[in-house]
């Protein structure tokens, strides 16, 4: 594969969706055409299942068991549909959470089993993995306070099914992309989303800059 992947990972609040656009608009005036994919979803059948696991009605009584394959349902789907052919083309890909959050929301935040949890993945993903992954990290209670501010200026947008969970729910799942980063440090960069979105933009070019052609600045 001759392209380049990129995620962005973290917990809720962390401004994900917003830098995962500057760095596209970036990219594109640089003459580079991003690709931004988002999960759960990415793909006609992906949003169906995102839908079931953040939105509907219908899911209020969803198992852990359920989630966590639902999630790598919609990822099998965007790898063997979206991913694979665009890294095959040479594309760089931009997504918005990718297996990194199963293991911190479904592993640690609903407490299944890791090694369970990592074979899933592994069945879904089978050999493609991010060449560069920036967690943008927030304290829990920074977090929050973002979540329930975006809640009450109405900007929220739909009900989430997630941000309806606790705050030990969301402190083990900042305690496993902790784990994560510490493992990994060659692909995944801790950047410091309490910053300016501007700072935080720099701060993730730095990482991004490093996997392009020289003549990108």
């Amino acid at each position: 594969m001759s392209g380049l992947f990129i995620s962005f990972e973290g917990t809720e609040g962390g401004g994900k969706s917003t830098q995962v656009a500057l760095l596209a608009d970036r990219l594109r005036k640089l003459g580079h055409r991003p690709r931004t994919l988002r999960e759960p979803g990415g793909t006609s059948i992906g949003e169906e299942i995102r839908h079931l696991l953040k939105h509907s009605e219908a899911n209020h009584l969803m198992m852990p068991e359920a989630e966590l394959l639902l999630m790598n349902a919609s990822r099998a789907q965007l790898v063997r549909e979206v991913i694979q052919p665009a890294l095959t083309a040479g594309e760089i890909i931009l997504c918005d959470r990718f297996y990194d959050s199963t293991t911190a929301y479904q592993g640690h935040g609903r407490q299944l089993d890791l090694e369970l949890v990592r074979s899933v993945i592994e069945f879904a993903v089978g050999p493609v993995r991010p060449h560069l992954t920036l967690l943008l990290s927030v304290p829990t209670q920074v977090s929050e306070e973002r979540r329930l501010a975006r809640q009450a200026s109405g900007t929220a947008g739909l009900r989430d099914r997630f941000e309806e969970a606790d705050r030990t729910f969301f402190e083990r799942v900042e305690y496993g992309f902790q784990q994560i980063a510490e493992a990994e440090p060659g692909r995944v960069k801790l950047v410091d989303a309490t910053q300016s979105i501007e700072a935080v933009h720099d701060e993730i070019w730095r990482h991004v800059a490093v996997h392009l052609s020289p003549n990108c600045d």
